[in-house]
C-alpha cells in the first residue's frame, strides 16, 4: 500500500496536479483573507451574500453555547435532537416549497447518504456529466447502473432514458441547478418534462442556488415553480447562508425513510447548536436582506461583461465566473501572478474539470467592491490578453 501512495503522489506532482496544504489563513474578512500580514482579495470563497460575519449569526452561535453547549454530543436519533433541528427544517421546508426537510452535516454527506439510501443495484441514475463529485460518489455507493449524459444536453438524456429506462426497476435523474465549476444553469424545466415523459424521479443540487436566487432566495427550483414536480432538493448552509451543513427538502414519507436508511444522517453526530442557531437566522437574513442578492448578481454581470469585452475567455450566467485557460501549467502560473498582485483565487485543473478545461473559477461576493473588480479585470486582461 504504502508504494502505491509514493508512486499516485509522485504521478500528481510529475503532473502538476498535485494538491497541497500549504498557505494558512491566518484571519478573514470581508471578501478579504489575511496570510503572514498579507491583504489578498479573496475570490474562491463560496460566503457569496457575505452573511459568515454577520452580527446576527454571530450573537445566535453565541447564545445557542450559553443555552446547549459546543455540541450536540450524540446523533439525533440518540439524545443529539435538539428542538433547535426541527426549527431549522421546517423553515428550510416552507423556504423549499416542501412538505418536510432533513438536517446533513455537509453537503458531501447529504448527496452520498440520499442517493445510496433511494437507490440499488436493480436502479439507473441519469446524473449531469459535470455533476459534483459527491453525487458521483453516492451513486457509486448505491451499486445503481450510471448513466452520465452530456452536460444540460436534453437530446443526448432523451436518447439515454428511451434505450435505457425500460431495463430497471426505478430510474433517478440528478443535476445540479446552479453549475459549482461552469457557474451556468441547468435547464430545470426540460428535466423535469423528461422526468415525467419516463417514469422517474428527480433530484436537484441547489447548493450555489439558495440564497442567491428568487424573491426570497429559495434557489431556483422554486423559483421556476418546480417544487411540487421535484422529488428531491438538496442544498447547503456553508455558501451563500454563510453557516455550515447541509439539507434535503422533500416529502414527510420520504423524510422519514431517510431518517431510517440515510447513513451519513444515521451514523454522525448532529451539527453543534451554535451552528444550526446560525442557520436559522440566515434564513431570516436572506429574506430580510434582499439588497445583498441584487447587488451581488449585478457585479457578477459587471465583472463577466468586462472581461468578455477585453478579448478574456468567461463562461457563466450566476455569481460563478469560470475564466478559462485550458492548459493546466497555465493555470497555475495566472493564478500565482494574481497572487502577487494581491488576489487569492486558485487554478481548477482535471481531474475536478475535463482535460484542457482548467481555468479560474472565480467566486463573487457581496462584499467585494466596483473599485476592486475593475482593478481585477485589468490586470487579467494584462496577464493574459
Amino acid at each position: 500500500m504504502l508504494k502505491r501512495i509514493e508512486e499516485e503522489l509522485r504521478k500528481r506532482k510529475e503532473t502538476n496536479l498535485l494538491r497541497r496544504l500549504d498557505h494558512p489563513i491566518d484571519t478573514q474578512r470581508e471578501g478579504r483573507v489575511y496570510i503572514k500580514g498579507k491583504e489578498y482579495i479573496n475570490f474562491s470563497s463560496n460566503d457569496y451574500l457575505g452573511l459568515a460575519s454577520h452580527p446576527k449569526l454571530k450573537e445566535a452561535g453565541e447564545k445557542a453555547i450559553e443555552e446547549m453547549g459546543t455540541s450536540a454530543s450524540a446523533s439525533r436519533l440518540l439524545s443529539g435532537d435538539l428542538r433547535l433541528y426541527h426549527c431549522l427544517e421546517e423553515e428550510i421546508a416552507r423556504l423549499k416549497g416542501k412538505e418536510s426537510a432533513l438536517i446533513f452535516n455537509s453537503g458531501y454527506q447529504a448527496n452520498i447518504g440520499v442517493i445510496s439510501a433511494l437507490c440499488t443495484k436493480e436502479d439507473a441514475v441519469f446524473s449531469d456529466r459535470l455533476n459534483h463529485a459527491s453525487i458521483v460518489d453516492g451513486i457509486l455507493l448505491s451499486g445503481a447502473r450510471l448513466f452520465r449524459f452530456r452536460h444540460n444536453d436534453l437530446a443526448h438524456l432523451n436518447w439515454l432514458l428511451e434505450k435505457e429506462r425500460r431495463k430497471y426497476r426505478n430510474a433517478l435523474i440528478i443535476s445540479e441547478s446552479v453549475f459549482s465549476m461552469e457557474g451556468d444553469f441547468s435547464p430545470l424545466k426540460e428535466l423535469v418534462e423528461l422526468k415525467e415523459k419516463y417514469a422517474c424521479q428527480i433530484m436537484i443540487d441547489e447548493a450555489h442556488a439558495t440564497g442567491v436566487f428568487g424573491e426570497e432566495g429559495e434557489g431556483r427550483v422554486e423559483k421556476e415553480d418546480l417544487a411540487e414536480r421535484i422529488e428531491v432538493v438538496m442544498g447547503t448552509f456553508g455558501k451563500a447562508l454563510g453557516g455550515f451543513g447541509a439539507y434535503i427538502a422533500c416529502s414527510k414519507r420520504m423524510r422519514e425513510y431517510l431518517v431510517n436508511f440515510a447513513r451519513s444522517f444515521i451514523y454522525s453526530t448532529a451539527l453543534p447548536p451554535a451552528v444550526v442557531a446560525g442557520n436559522l437566522v440566515s434564513l431570516e437574513l436572506i429574506r430580510e436582506e434582499g439588497f445583498r442578492r441584487k447587488e451581488l448578481l449585478e457585479k457578477a454581470e459587471y465583472l463577466r461583461k468586462g472581461l468578455k469585452e477585453k478579448g478574456v475567455c468567461v463562461r457563466g450566467c450566476s455569481q460563478i465566473i469560470p475564466i478559462i485557460v485550458s492548459d493546466s501549467e497555465k493555470a497555475v502560473e495566472l493564478s500565482k501572478r494574481l497572487w502577487e498582485r494581491g488576489y487569492w483565487t486558485f487554478p481548477i485543473r482535471e481531474p475536478t474539470v475535463p482535460p484542457k478545461e482548467a481555468r479560474l473559477r472565480i467566486s463573487l461576493t457581496y462584499a467585494h467592491k466596483q473599485e476592486v473588480l475593475e482593478r481585477f479585470i485589468e490586470d487579467v486582461c494584462e496577464l493574459i490578453v
